[in-house]
């Protein structure tokens, strides 16, 4: 069984509650953490902008990447959502049996 985090940069920690809640109650993902008052910086329509943001950190199996990234998609305010994820390669064996136990009932 393969796991993963996910990343997500969302306009606000409602926005980003909305969608945490959204998929553990879906059963997509078993947890998700908000970190609220990140600073960002990038260039928008040729314009650099800098704002504050709220980070999601999602856990789910991998069979459920595509779904997690669909829903996200759906929920987003954002026109193009930064939506980015990575292998979980070690990992608290009884963590990953609680993943298990969480997803997809």
């Amino acid at each position: 069984m393969s796991y993963r985090t996910f990343y997500v940069t969302t306009k606000n920690e409602t926005e980003a509650l909305e969608i945490a809640e959204t998929l553990v109650n879906e059963r997509l993902v078993a947890c998700a953490n908000l970190i609220p008052g990140m600073k960002s910086i990038y260039r928008w329509h040729g314009r650099l902008e800098h704002n504050q943001e709220t980070v999601l950190l999602l856990k789910t199996k991998d069979s459920e990447a595509e779904k997690v990234v669909a829903r996200i998609s759906e929920l987003h305010s954002y026109t193009v959502p930064c939506i980015v994820s990575w292998e979980i390669k070690e990992a608290n064996q009884k963590y990953l049996h609680w993943i298990d136990s969480e997803i997809g009932k």
